[in-house]
């Protein structure tokens, strides 16, 4: 027992700068996932609909993808700290654009601006994460970074709906951007690490990384089923059940609140190895989904399915980019650029694609498809090659 004692009080600490990143983390996240709960009052500003609302996170995703997939070797070229802070500026900027959009086109396009940001921001993120987390704490230090997802659903999506209810919904992306000086103050100390005197190199040169292939599949599937279901939520509970849109905050609150309870597992995900807990995770997001279209037509069930929803997307999360940048450390910002373009090119899939599907069949429908997309990660995290020299 003392043994174990002093192992555990001789663990080294999680770094500043996961706290820091953390932050970031909740900027761009607030602005990604914002839309969703809000999009009536918009559409309804623009004399507009909501499928045509959420063509602005379509968007977004497209930016975010174009820009990791093609700039993304600028990460490894000039440091992950230094492309960080001129990719928050940016984006903070489409911010501002965003909440002065006199049309829906100047909104679309402002979004367009915040992806191309997001995409050299996440994946910089992501790298510091990994360069910073000391060794045997990977998934305990990402875990950290991923709170501010947790930050963005609790502290931004949950009150954009009730901001949006009281004020209006330009008033969310003032308060985002306000709120991003802090995220931007927070990287003021994390400087070039990781940075190399070689030409910056496409991130799709990263595919040649052995077992990198089946990976990527799985958070293709994944990352569409999650953002095919998010995307309409909202909009089921204001015109299906007949509630008003501070509902979807309340909605995105409880996938908060999961999504951040599962942080405190992560140290045990360490232990036990990333590897072979991957396949499985995708397997508990997959009966998730099937959960949710049961319980479609109950906004209490819904609210209890969607904590569940959260803490498994936050393990399924961790362990995926904890396994992708175990790949490679010295293409490290490539592959995380290869993972944010996959995520975003799903995003904007997941969107456009369950849109059509939830028009014609509705709510219930979406997770049934999201629960085969996530099926379909389970057995490509499966058949992913393990490590020979095993971060598990």
């Amino acid at each position: 027992m003392t043994n174990t004692d002093q192992t555990i009080s001789a663990s080294p600490r999680i770094p500043a700068a996961a706290y820091a990143l953390c932050l970031c983390i909740g900027l761009i996240g607030a602005n990604s996932l914002a839309l969703g709960p809000i999009a009536p009052r918009v559409a309804a500003s623009f004399a507009s609909d909501v499928p045509a609302v959420m063509s602005a996170s379509a968007a977004f995703g497209i930016g975010t993808a174009a820009s990791a997939l093609l700039l993304g070797g600028l990460i490894d070229r000039f440091g992950p700290g230094r492309v960080l802070r001129f990719a928050l500026l940016v984006f903070l900027a489409a911010l501002a654009a965003s909440a002065a959009a006199p049309i829906l086109s100047a909104f679309v396009a402002a979004q367009l601006l915040a992806g191309l940001a997001a995409g050299l921001a996440l994946p910089s993120i992501y790298t510091l994460a990994a360069l910073a987390a000391p060794s045997g704490r990977e998934s305990d230090t990402l875990g950290v970074v991923l709170f501010g997802w947790t930050l963005s659903m609790v502290a931004g999506v949950s009150l954009s709906a009730v901001i949006a209810d009281m004020v209006g919904w330009r008033m969310v992306y003032g308060i985002v951007a306000v709120a991003g000086l802090a995220a931007i103050a927070g990287t003021a100390t994390l400087g070039a690490s990781g940075a190399s005197a070689r030409p910056a190199q496409s991130p799709l040169s990263a595919l040649r990384v052995p077992g990198i292939t089946p990976l990527l599949c799985a958070c293709a599937a994944f990352m569409a089923s999650f953002y095919g279901v998010y995307a309409y939520v909202g909009d089921h509970l204001h015109h299906a059940l007949g509630l008003p849109v501070s509902a979807g905050g309340l909605l995105a609150l409880c996938y908060g609140l999961g999504f951040g309870a599962t942080t405190f597992l992560d140290r045990a995900i360490d232990r036990l190895g990333p590897a072979r807990l991957l396949p499985a995770f995708f397997l508990a997001v997959c009966g998730i989904y099937l959960l949710m279209a049961l319980a479609a037509a109950s906004y209490a069930a819904l609210l209890a399915v969607v904590f569940g929803w959260g803490m498994a997307n936050h393990a399924a999360l961790n362990v995926l980019i904890v396994r992708l940048a175990a790949l490679d450390p010295g293409r490290r910002g490539a592959i995380m650029g290869l993972n944010s373009g996959v995520t975003y090119l799903a995003l904007f899939v997941g969107t456009a694609g369950f849109g059509p599907i939830y028009a014609a069949a509705g709510f219930a429908a979406l997770a049934g498809l999201a629960a085969a997309l996530t099926l379909v990660a389970a057995l490509a995290a499966t058949l992913a090659p393990r490590p020979a020299v095993a971060s598990d």
